[in-house]
């Protein structure tokens, strides 16, 4: 407010904190003696307390300076202006001047105008009744006293009068007219003004709150704290993406609903969370009882302890000059919660890294009073879990147009670059890649460079990083524990794009224990998992994984602890004999031509601290290996192995001679030693784990010390065609994973009760850990599998694919835990009956004599069965198999996807011609529904299928847009039928009952015609409660993360560029490998 003190009448001004100096956004025009000290004081001092700055002129002006130039300026400059009409605001002309100017810029500048009327009616003001009638009587009074008389005139120029009376008659008869007409003219803008200002929508104090000034003034400054919202956030606007940005976050705030809510925003280093939290800050800080941005909190709470952070909160939402001092952090977290607990209160915690500030600084939601806030930015996504923050938002790098434009902003001053630039321009962009941190430093650092600098600074960021991007992206480094550091910068410099589960084999072998330490560094936005399953980050986040590696020592790759460069492998293979490798952990040796991996197998041996080996070469090299073979040194393999694959580069017939200690060797794997004959004896390798032989066409037996192998969890023979003796392994208690593969004269695999009769292979499983079994292409027939007892207690998966057994009977084989199934191409399989209770997926493509699956009524977690290919099935079993799949578990639970190469029957209503469709649910869809049906009739050979649920405005009633087919055309087509239960998509945080449409398209991976594509979709209503599956255990389902990697989920939820929708990815045949 503005409290003039040569004048009654006065005139306030309001600007928010954040605007630059001289820049207001709020102006106030009152009479200062009927609301100096009441009203007015009272107004300023609750604007005051809401962060909102009050100009007042009476302190805001500097002495000496012109009251009346300094308001009118303050009135242009600002955005809002408030006038308090009171009962003699009108006496004042400075105050009706003041009205006049204000009214102007409302019409000239568009500025807004807040009316209050304190202790008057709007008609008072509007009509010039009562008080504001008697003030204008007043002025035009004054205005006629000021006109001179013919006798003033004549004594201020008497010897003009006397010289040229008529003149100057005529002359004072012009001025006293153009006077009197000046006066007329203000009094009318006055009235003018008064008229256009009470015109306005605003405040009677008589009429809110009753009457109550102190919450009419609280609704007042609730009003204007609104208003002030979307001009505070003027300064977002020419930040770059924030506007979308802020309304995607604003939506999980629910800023309008009560309760108390956490969102926290997470993500890399430099991606924009506090600049995401501060426009949001800004923007709807005035909404709140008391606000508080805590920056910093991982420096600040180390440097200057936890407790003067508890301060800064009190302080900064209690708005007190003092703060009695926090003398320990429960004392703090006592007085946070008392003081709080009944304010509405915004509060952003930035950069929090430790569990413990989120406990001293907003320890639950009950600390805070209805309606409040708090904001939480942080790169550790585990600290917002372990705080129960179930509202989170990870940052969204800059897509290419953003990137672009914020380099340019830097770079060029928001200008398009010259053309010389413009390639060097989009190299930086890339190099960047989206990360706004390196946006802005790069592009303040070239900004006025010549192009031979530039050329020079890119080419130098290649070899040496930007320190100042460098330090903002190690912060998260630098948290974690050294073994995490360990397996970071193994993704970073070996593995990145590589596929994640062969990874995490290789690392647990390390003794890294990657499952937890993994998820750590995805949690700290340092690694990704993507839509491939393989591993991934930024490009910025691997640069400064190679720089930790390189930094000591950037030219010598022999004293790096990670090799991956192809020319630092060259380097290091063709150094003497004398060189040292002390230091090397890792090196890459994907792509080395057999002379370089002879190279390495003789001098690996001297790499001490080697964790594993993992070496192969390409079949098209042959021709190299006609040259003498070096031989192994004497240490290989080093004692430190962890894992050793060795793939078609050894041409010995054994690794090594006698007995080798390897202790911490776990995993071994040989593929294609052509002429191995002989495996080392196992005695060395207390702690092996793995052990997998692909073929190894020379091998004839496995070294009976095999059996001691106490930790031996998995075993896997494949393509060993002259492998006939294997020892007993019934010894080999931990055996969880058996595979034998294409071994077709294999003859003893587990413990016989009695010899073989007829020169038949025979079979009696006894083992009682073992969970997989893998017996493809053995030659089993209805001999192996139905002559003898197989009780295998804790199975879940079984793969006999490529046999030519007739008959599998459930009943004989005792595998009352099995999941999962695979009878491909079992060309001779009649019969499949009785399968076990617990099966939650069966594959059986290619079964061309299969007549009989047996009833499955009974197998409540079945929800994936495949018949791909022709069979001879009846043309109904498809339809009874559906119903049976919906009467179990995945109903309200899980996912449904069925493969059949049959026409459907029943299954949907009503079908449609096209690869794309729309399904509107009707308003009660999310308490009478419980998922949905889709039945998809194609010659496509691969089907990748996108499903959106989605808002949209307005809402329909249930139907389906497409052109009906009465009869799809059936020309041996491949129906698919799918089923997607809304129980599964709650726990996505994303699923909500707005949603009101479905939307699914679909297309071919492999591009094959669409012409005979039909679809339909159903909603699958609720059972009665009476009859609802009570489910417990939904892991049950056996999804396929429990599968190989080469296995593509099935059904893939995922989060759509709009935050309003959720997208289901359904890949039908994902099964086949």
């Amino acid at each position: 407010m503005c409290l003039t003190k040569r004048l009654r009448g006065c005139l306030s001004m309001i600007k928010t904190l954040q605007l630059a100096s001289g820049c207001y956004c709020r102006y106030k025009s009152f009479r200062g003696e009927d609301t100096r000290k009441t009203f007015v004081d009272h107004l300023y001092k609750a604007l005051d307390q809401q962060g909102i700055y009050t100009y007042k002129d009476d302190i805001t002006l500097s002495r000496g300076e012109s009251i009346n130039p300094a308001l009118m300026k303050a009135i242009e400059e600002s955005q809002i202006a408030v006038i308090i009409f009171s009962k003699n605001y009108a006496n004042s002309t400075w105050c009706l001047d003041e009205l006049k100017h204000i009214m102007k810029c409302k019409e000239q500048r568009k500025q807004i105008v807040m009316p209050v009327f304190y202790d008057v009616e709007p008609w008072e003001v509007r009509r010039q009744k009562r008080t504001y009638k008697e003030a204008f009587d007043k002025h035009e009074l004054e205005n006629k006293k000021k006109v001179k008389s013919w006798g003033q005139a004549v004594v201020n120029d008497p010897w003009g009068w006397l010289s040229a009376p008529l003149e100057q008659n005529r002359k004072y008869r012009e001025d006293a007219t153009t006077q009197e007409l000046e006066n007329k003219a203000k009094v009318e803008s006055w009235r003018k003004a008064l008229v256009e200002a009470s015109n306005i929508c605003g405040w009677e104090t008589k009429q809110i709150a009753n009457g109550h000034e102190a919450q009419g003034i609280k609704q007042i400054v609730d009003e204007i704290s609104q208003t002030l919202k979307p001009l505070t956030s003027g300064e977002n606007e020419n930040l770059v993406g924030m506007r979308t940005r802020m309304q995607s976050l604003k939506s999980k705030l629910q800023i309008e609903s009560r309760g108390v809510r956490m969102v926290g925003i997470w993500g890399v280093g430099g991606g924009g969370k506090t600049t995401l939290a501060s426009s949001i800050y800004d923007e709807i800080s005035g909404m709140y009882d008391g606000c508080c941005f805590v920056k910093n909190i991982r420096v600040e709470s180390r440097m200057n302890g936890l407790e003067k952070l508890q301060e800064k909160i009190l302080f900064g939402i209690l708005n007190q000059k003092q703060v009695q001092e926090v003398g320990r952090v429960e004392e703090g977290r006592r007085r946070l919660k008392a003081r709080l607990c009944h304010k509405k209160v915004l509060i952003v915690l930035d950069d929090v890294d430790h569990l413990d500030q989120l406990k001293a600084l907003a320890g639950s939601h009950d600390w805070f009073g209805d309606g409040s806030r708090i904001l939480i930015t942080t790169r550790d996504d585990h600290l917002l879990e372990s705080h129960r923050v179930v509202v989170t938002h990870q940052i969204r790098l800059f897509n290419h147009d953003e990137a672009v434009t914020l380099f340019r902003k830097h770079a060029h001053h928001d200008q398009t670059p010259m053309e010389e630039f413009e390639q060097l321009s989009e190299e930086v962009v890339s190099y960047a890649g989206g990360l706004p941190l390196a946006l802005t430093v790069l592009g303040s650092f070239l900004c006025g460079r010549n192009i031979g600098q530039w050329e020079s600074a890119l080419a130098r960021l290649k070899e040496i990083p930007d320190k100042d991007i460098q330090r903002i992206l190690r912060i998260s480094f630098d948290g974690l524990e050294q073994v995490e550091k360990d397996l970071f910068l193994d993704i970073a410099c070996l593995f990145r794009w590589k596929k994640k589960d062969r990874a995490m084999k290789l690392f647990n072998a390390c003794g890294f224990h990657p499952v937890i330490g993994v998820e750590v560094l995805r949690q700290k936005a340092l690694i990704v998992i993507n839509g491939y399953g393989e591993f991934d980050m930024h490009d910025l986040v691997q640069e400064m994984g190679h720089y930790i590696v390189r930094e000591k020592h950037p030219k010598n790759p022999e004293k790096h602890s990670r090799v991956w460069k192809k020319e630092d492998v060259r380097t290091i293979l063709a150094m003497d004999e004398a060189t040292k490798f002390d230091n090397i952990e890792a090196i890459d040796l994907e792509d080395v031509s057999y002379e370089e991996s002879q190279r390495f197998l003789h001098v690996s041996g001297k790499m001490n601290k080697l964790r594993w080996i993992d070496l192969g070469v390409y079949r098209w090299d042959n021709e190299q290996r006609d040259g003498s073979i070096l031989p192994l040194h004497a240490n290989f393999p080093p004692s430190q192995l962890c894992s050793l694959l060795i793939k078609d580069c050894i041409q010995q017939e054994q690794l090594w001679t006698g007995y080798k200690y390897l202790p911490n060797l776990k995993h071994m794997e040989l593929v294609q030693l052509h002429n191995l004959n002989k495996i080392p004896d196992f005695a060395g390798l207390p702690n092996l784990e793995t052990f997998i032989l692909n073929e190894c066409p020379r091998l004839e037996e496995i070294h009976p010390s095999i059996r001691h192998l106490e930790k031996l969890l998995f075993l896997c023979i494949i393509c060993c065609p002259r492998l006939k003796m294997f020892p007993s392994i019934t010894q080999i208690k931990k055996l969880e994973t058996l595979e034998l593969r294409s071994c077709e004269q294999l003859e003893i695999i587990l413990e016989i009760q009695h010899e073989p009769q007829n020169n038949q292979r025979s079979f009696r499983f006894l083992h009682t850990a073992l969970r997989k079994l893998d017996l493809s292409l053995c030659c089993l027939g209805d001999e192996e599998i139905g002559s003898d007892f197989w009780d295998l207690p804790n199975l879940e998966e079984l793969n006999l694919s490529e046999n030519p057994f007739s008959r599998l009977d459930f009943s004989i084989l005792r595998f009352p835990r099995l999941k999962w199934l695979n009878v491909t191409y079992c060309e001779y399989l009649v019969e499949l009956s009785e399968l076990p209770s617990s099966i939650a997926f069966v594959l059986a493509d290619g079964c061309c004599s299969l007549e009989s699956f047996g009833d499955v009524s009974n197998c409540k977690w079945l929800w994936n069965v495949s018949f791909e290919g022709e069979n001879k099935l009846d043309q109904h079993r498809g339809d009874t198999l559906i119903h049976s799949m919906l009467q179990g578990n995945a109903r309200e639970h899980h996912f449904i996807n069925v493969a059949l190469q049959q026409k459907p029957n029943g299954i949907i209503n009503r079908i449609f011609r096209g690869n794309t469709s729309k399904l509107h649910l009707p308003n009660d869809w999310y308490n009478d529904y419980c998922g949905f049906l889709i039945c998809i009739v194609t010659d496509m050979s691969h089907p990748y299928i996108k499903i959106i649920i989605k808002q949209e405005d307005p809402p329909f009633n249930l139907s389906q847009e497409s052109d009906e087919a009465l009869e799809p055309i059936y020309n041996g087509n491949m129906t698919f039928i799918g089923y997607v239960s809304f129980g599964s998509l709650k726990s996505t945080k994303l699923f909500t009952s707005s949603y009101n449409v479905i939307s699914f398209s679909m297309e071919d991976m492999d591009w094959s015609d669409d012409e005979a594509t039909y679809v339909g979709m159903e909603l699958i209503p609720r059972k009665s409660r009476s009859d609802e599956v009570q489910t417990t255990d939904c892991s049950q389902f056996w999804d396929e993360i429990n599968q190989d990697e080469d296995y593509v989920n099935t059904f893939t939820i995922q989060q759509c560029d709009s935050e309003s929708s959720l997208e289901i990815v359904w890949i039908p045949n994902s099964s086949e490998p």
